[in-house]
């Protein structure tokens, strides 16, 4: 639905309302830019004439929860390492959260029968949680913004939400607050959304652009000491994550070359002795990494800018190993290269695989045919600031990879050790993060926040659906469980894979 049609609708809809309907809208794609030519006023009540076809109260809907989720889960399982695939149920098999981080495919089918504004934007996709963290920018601010884009593409901006709000709710059952602090947490992050969409709404737009939510900021704002403590632990934390600290514990000097360690089954050589790969897999008749990954690298640094590409001129290539990451992403095609400048210092950069997004198996849109060419449109578009070597590459038979730097800096909250006053903070701090990516990507803040309004009407509408949703993901965790104990899904956890290789 554009959003110079929805101007002009608005007062012939304030002659005749339209009824209100709870009815799921078709999943439909179309664009939503900037109009500059339609006053700002006009927007926002664009924006909020559309509360007639979509109350907020009907997010509060489930969608189409009728559905077999072990043939879900083996349909994103495919074109996976075949030997990873019971690695990435074991993973999932640790509870009902971590069961929801790696079936996002199961929640955008579900998300598909839900209400949504007709507003469409670039959306992660895979609005968990566990996908925000602090990373540097090319300029070395520590920033914290979303970082796991492999599902992104344009869908409705609900389906983020909604993700992030459920998480919220079985991150709290995990660590043993319950529903009244996950009630909390979901009021937090969809007030701050919309206090933050109002912000970025009358923001000008380069500055809108400029937008960052650095650690400073984070440590000014933080209600109270503990809360403030744990940010400055995260600034250190993340100080120590440079290339120089990673090399040690991630590679050893054989000769005169670096070569990074087997840790099987999360780090091996593909045509090591330790590899995962089976016979039948493709990428062994390559014959040597170099051969495997020459072809990747060429079109990567061909997608960089030039100066980057240059840049790189300056590394030597050592060695190349296979890297397990996340939950969700286990079996996923994902290269770690390692290189040395002539003064010895090294550059880790990883090369991961990128499918068909879950969005866009289960909503009309028009995305990039190259699917590593979508995580990094959607990643620059979204995010406040992306890594100096993002880009994209064509793999081995087909496969589209996308690449970027590994662990420069790079943390993760650790859950573990929230307290409720830190989860109620973070909470907000994802609504705050959430709010800006969609200002930023969509071009539609003033129309969506004359539909979203205080919050207050879809702040009780999100606690509904969370809290529904995370019962659902739970029943959803024992079809899980029950599929792996009968055989019909194999699951192996880290530690039994890696006594396959021990003498």
């Amino acid at each position: 639905m554009a959003v110079k049609s929805l101007t002009k609708k608005v007062s012939a809809a304030k002659a005749t309302p339209a009824a209100p309907t709870a009815a799921p809208v078709a999943p439909t794609s179309t664009s939503q830019p900037t109009v500059p030519g339609v006053p700002f006023e006009a927007r926002v009540a664009a924006g909020r004439q559309l509360r007639e076809k979509t109350p907020r109260s009907s997010h509060s809907h489930l969608g189409n929860t009728d559905r077999d989720i072990v043939e879900l889960l083996r349909t994103s399982s495919e074109g996976r390492v075949a030997a990873l695939v019971p690695l990435r149920y074991g993973r999932m098999l640790a509870s009902p959260f971590a069961f929801y981080r790696g079936s996002a495919i199961v929640q955008a089918h579900d998300l598909a029968g839900t209400p949504n504004t007709g507003l469409t934007l670039q959306i992660c996709g895979d609005c968990h949680l566990a996908n925000f963290g602090g990373f540097a920018t090319p300029e070395r601010t520590l920033i914290f913004d979303l970082n796991d884009f492999d599902e992104t593409a344009p869908g409705p901006w609900e389906w983020d939400l909604k993700r992030l709000c459920a998480s919220l709710v079985l991150a709290a059952r995990q660590f043993g607050f319950g529903d009244t602090l996950g009630v909390e947490m979901v009021r937090a992050a969809v007030d701050s959304y919309a206090r933050r969409l109002d912000e970025y709404a009358h923001m000008p737009t380069i500055e809108l652009w400029h937008e960052q939510i650095t650690f400073e900021r984070m440590l000014n704002l933080a209600r109270t000491d503990r809360v403030r403590e744990g940010v400055k632990r995260g600034i250190a934390r993340a100080s120590g994550r440079t290339h120089e600290n990673v090399l040690p514990k991630f590679a050893q000097q054989v000769g005169d070359h670096w070569q990074i360690r087997d840790t099987p089954p999360t780090v091996f050589h593909v045509h090591g002795a330790t590899t995962l790969f089976g016979p039948e897999d493709d990428w062994l008749g390559l014959g040597d990494w170099r051969t495997l990954f020459a072809p990747v690298y060429k079109s990567y640094a061909n997608s960089l800018p030039p100066d980057r590409a240059r840049m790189l001129d300056s590394y030597t290539q050592q060695d190349m190993a296979f890297k397990v990451v996340g939950v969700g992403s286990v079996g996923t095609r994902c290269l770690v290269l390692l290189m040395m400048d002539t003064h010895d210092q090294p550059l880790f950069l990883q090369f991961k695989e990128a499918s068909r997004s879950v969005v866009s198996r289960f909503f009309r849109n028009v995305t990039p045919k190259h699917d590593g060419r979508r995580v990094v449109e959607g990643q620059r578009l979204m995010q406040a600031a992306s890594d100096a070597f993002l880009g994209w590459g064509a793999g081995p038979f087909g496969r589209s990879i996308y690449g970027r730097q590994l662990r420069d800096m790079k943390i993760s909250a650790q859950f573990e050790l929230f307290r409720a006053d830190g989860f109620r903070e973070y909470a907000g701090l994802c609504g705050w993060v959430l709010a800006r990516a969609h200002a930023k990507a969509g071009g539609c803040a003033p129309e969506l926040v004359g539909y979203v309004g205080k919050g207050i009407r879809l702040g009780e509408a999100m606690i509904h659906y969370a809290t529904d949703y995370a019962d659902q993901v739970e029943r959803d965790y024992e079809v899980f469980r029950k599929a792996c104990r009968d055989g019909r899904l194999e699951a192996r956890t880290d530690a039994d894979m890696a006594a396959d290789f021990m003498a």
